[in-house]
């Protein structure tokens, strides 16, 4: 097939609209529903990333896309009773690709809610079932077994989206795209992100452990296929924090930065055992918990709107409780798409936790950034390169 016709494109007055290759067959095979414009620009940019995570970590990867950014990329590590408690998946068994998928898929649930789901191993029955419990509008995988397609095809009536990608395929290395009937054309970005690219220390700790270096990694190839600016905050094979498509590099950094913060804050005590009735639709408890972290809590918690959600009045979580907390964060490592050229990155940096730092330098600023590192004892790598995305 060499052409797939679509409803619409951006947006339903946007016809016509379709995706063709100009040479050879399209690299996708659409099994259920029927995928849209945007749909496959999720689809595309996150097999991509899944795919290289796969390659630099030799683990089974996932990723959640939503409107061509990750809301969260992730391996299959291991996940604690914790962790599993908050991503809502401490009832089910789950496989290296479904762990991999509930870390992508928790990390920042809100943003997650409608996305693109990408796999870079075969769909298994365990990764199906997840998926199924979740609202989301399609899954990219090279494979599904019968038992996942099953369950797949079943999801929303029968019109969720599955795609299925042939992973040997290679494109062009040259790419075109059109922007006001000008046509731009660049070479792929091919860049190959591995550990070579921890060489340059320029900070006094030069020591990145075997699983920092690994959430670098997470981090940058991430950053990759993310809308610059971007800043990318990743932890325990996962990243915990994005901040995509900011025109500062420290509103990334803070927006990144403040969803790292509320991942660790649904950890907290008070958080785990809110008191929920039951039959709380997840997507309620996701924005129930959300309002009670941030400093708009007295919305949830007002008399006659806390009766909604629990059996119980909760405690409130202070300011003090919430920064007593995220003190106890760390082991972060972080990525940056481009350089920082204000030590302020840094410093908010440090507030949620982070130890370790893969970005490009060359700003003029480059000594107030290693000065604001070495303060903190933070380990700093030059990479020298810049990962920006359009």
């Amino acid at each position: 097939m060499k052409e797939l016709a679509l409803k619409y494109g951006c947006n339903p007055n946007q016809k016509p609209s379709r995706i063709f290759m100009k040479d050879g067959e399209l690299p996708i095979e659409v099994l259920n529903g029927k995928p849209g414009y945007i749909n496959f620009l999720d689809a595309l940019n996150s097999w991509q990333l899944v795919k290289e995570l796969k390659e630099a970590t030799g683990l089974p990867a996932a990723a959640s896309f939503k409107h061509v950014s990750p809301a969260g990329a992730a391996v299959a590590v291991e996940m604690s009773e914790t962790l599993k408690k908050i991503y809502f998946v401490d009832d089910v068994q789950l496989t290296p690709l479904a762990t991999a998928y509930a870390r992508a898929r928790g990390a920042d649930r809100m943003s997650s809610y409608g996305d693109f789901i990408a796999l870079s191993d075969t769909c298994d029955k365990e990764t199906a079932i997840l998926i199924n419990r979740e609202v989301s509008d399609g899954v990219i995988a090279p494979d599904y077994t019968p038992e996942a397609l099953e369950i797949l095809k079943n999801k929303r009536k029968g019109t969720y989206n599955v795609v299925k990608i042939d992973p040997n395929y290679k494109p062009a290395p040259v790419e075109h795209k059109d922007v006001f009937g000008i046509t731009f054309e660049q070479g792929r970005n091919e860049l190959k992100i591995d550990e070579s690219l921890f060489k340059s220390f320029p900070t006094k700790n030069q020591t990145i452990p075997s699983d920092a270096r690994r959430d670098l990694l997470i981090a940058l190839i991430t950053l990759k296929y993310t809308q610059s600016n971007s800043v990318c905050y990743a932890k325990d094979g996962q990243a915990i924090g994005i901040g995509a498509g900011q025109q500062s590099r420290i509103h990334c950094t803070r927006l990144a930065g403040n969803k790292a913060d509320i991942w660790y804050l649904r950890q907290h005590p008070k958080v785990m055992n809110l008191p929920f009735k039951q039959g709380i639709r997840r997507a309620d408890r996701d924005n129930t918990i959300d309002v009670y972290i941030s400093e708009d809590h007295d919305d949830v918690l007002a008399d006659g709107t806390w009766e909604l959600f629990f059996s119980e009045k909760p405690e409130v979580l202070t300011r003090e409780e919430k920064r007593d907390w995220l003190n106890t964060l760390s082991g972060v490592s972080l990525g940056s798409d481009a350089f920082f050229p204000f030590g302020d990155n840094i410093e908010r940096a440090h507030k949620s936790g982070v130890q370790f730092i893969a970005q490009p330098g060359g700003s003029v600023r480059d000594d107030n950034v290693i000065e604001t590192c070495d303060k903190y004892d933070i380990a700093m790598a030059f990479t020298e390169i810049r990962l920006f995305h359009h």
